[in-house]
C-alpha cells in the first residue's frame, strides 16, 4: 500500500476542496490513487465545494459568543445572501463558535483539519454551495480586565472589546459601557486601537491625498456659501511632535495678539485653540482608530476620553487595549456576475 504524505493529501485537498481529515482517509481507501480519491470523495458528496471553487463567497454570517473572561467573534461566508438565511447555514455558524470557543484552535486550518472540520464539510456538501469559514479571533480576560461585544441585528458584523482595569470590581461595572464602545465600533468600523499602531510610510502616503479632499469639500461649500473647514498640514497625531505643536502655538499666540487680544488672556484661550488643532489635524485617526474616534454617543469626546469619563463616575479607572471587529464580506472582492454569459458558457 502506498504512504499517504501530507503532499499527498495537501494536493487533493486543493483538487476537490474537501477537508483535510476527508482528503487523508479518501487516500487511505484508494491506496493513494490522487485520481480514485478525487473521484470517492466527489461520490461522497464531499467534492461539490470543489465545483464551485472558482466563485467568490462574499456573503454569510458573523457569529458572537462571550462570557466574563473569553470571547469568540467569527465570519463564515456563502455565496448567496439566501443560503445565508437557511437554517442549516445558521446552525452550521452556531455550533462553528461553540468549537472556537470550546476548543481554541490556533487558526482556520485547525479547526477544518480537526473532526469538527469533517462535519463542517459534510454540512456544506448537503447545503450545495461554496461556503467557508473565514477567520474568527479570541480575545481572552485576565485579572482586572473586562470583556464585552455586540452582534449587529443583521447578524453581519460582531465586535469584542478588552479593558484593563484598576480593579475587579471596576472590571465588572464598566462591562455594560463596553458594549456601548462595541456598538460604536460597529457603526463607525475603526481599523485599529491607536494611532500609535500606524506605520509613518503609511501616514505620509495618506496626507496628501486626504489634505485634497478637503480642499475640494471647500471649494463645493464656498460655492454654497457656507462655512469653509479649516485645510490641515497633517492627518495624524503621529505628525505632530511636541516641536509642530510648540510651532502651531506660537502662530495662534501671534494671530490672537494681532486681534488684539490681551496677552494675560492668552492662557485661556490658546488651549482651546490646541485642541481644534489637533482636531484638524488627525483626520486619518479619526476615521480609522477606535481610542481616537468622536465618540457617537457624545461626539464631545473621543472613545478614549468616554471610557476614561466612565470610569471615573465608578470610581476607579479604565482604558481600551484591545477590540476585534469582524464585517461579513470586508475585503472581499466581489466577481461581477454575467448571466447570460454564464449560461451560454453552459449550453456551448
Amino acid at each position: 500500500m502506498a504512504e499517504v504524505t501530507a503532499k499527498m493529501v495537501k494536493e487533493l485537498r486543493e483538487t476537490t476542496g474537501a477537508g483535510m481529515m476527508d482528503c487523508k482517509k479518501a487516500l487511505v481507501e484508494c491506496e493513494g490513487d490522487l485520481e480514485k480519491a478525487a473521484e470517492f470523495l466527489k461520490e461522497k458528496g464531499l467534492g461539490k465545494v470543489a465545483k464551485k471553487a472558482d466563485r467568490v463567497a462574499a456573503e454569510g454570517l458573523a457569529g458572537l459568543k462571550i462570557d466574563d473572561k473569553k470571547g469568540v467573534a467569527l465570519e463564515i461566508n456563502s455565496e448567496t445572501d439566501f443560503v445565508a438565511k437557511n437554517e442549516a447555514f445558521q446552525d452550521l455558524v452556531k455550533k462553528t463558535v461553540e468549537y472556537v470557543y470550546d476548543n481554541e484552535p490556533s487558526n482556520v486550518e485547525a479547526v477544518m483539519a480537526s473532526e469538527f472540520g469533517e462535519y463542517f464539510n459534510t454540512t456544506v456538501a448537503k447545503i450545495g454551495e461554496k461556503i467557508e469559514l473565514r477567520r474568527f479571533a479570541i480575545v481572552k480576560a485576565d485579572a482586572n480586565q473586562a470583556l464585552n461585544g455586540y452582534i449587529h441585528s443583521n447578524n453581519r458584523i460582531a465586535v469584542i472589546v478588552k479593558a484593563e482595569c484598576d480593579s475587579d470590581k471596576t472590571a465588572e461595572a464598566i462591562k455594560p459601557f463596553l458594549k456601548n464602545i462595541a456598538m460604536h465600533a460597529s457603526a463607525m468600523k475603526p481599523k485599529t486601537l491607536s494611532y500609535t499602531d500606524f506605520d509613518m510610510d503609511y501616514v505620509e502616503s495618506e496626507t496628501k491625498g486626504r489634505i485634497e479632499v478637503i480642499k475640494k469639500e471647500n471649494e463645493e461649500l464656498a460655492r454654497l456659501g457656507k462655512p469653509l473647514k479649516n485645510v490641515p498640514e497633517y492627518v495624524s497625531r503621529l505628525q505632530l511632535t511636541d516641536e509642530v505643536i510648540a510651532k502651531a502655538e506660537a502662530k495662534i499666540k501671534e494671530e490672537l495678539l494681532a486681534e488684539g487680544k490681551p496677552e494675560k488672556i492668552l492662557d485661556k484661550i490658546i488651549p482651546g485653540k490646541i485642541a481644534r488643532y489637533i482636531l484638524d489635524n488627525t483626520t486619518l485617526d479619526q476615521e480609522q482608530c477606535l481610542l481616537d474616534q468622536q465618540y457617537v454617543m457624545d461626539d464631545k469626546m473621543t472613545v478614549a476620553q468616554a471610557i476614561e469619563a466612565e470610569a471615573k463616575k465608578l470610581g476607579g479607572e479604565a482604558k481600551i487595549v484591545e477590540f476585534v471587529r469582524v464585517e461579513v464580506g470586508e475585503g472581499i472582492e466581489k466577481k461581477e456576475e454575467d448571466f447570460a454569459a454564464e449560461v451560454a458558457s453552459q449550453m456551448g
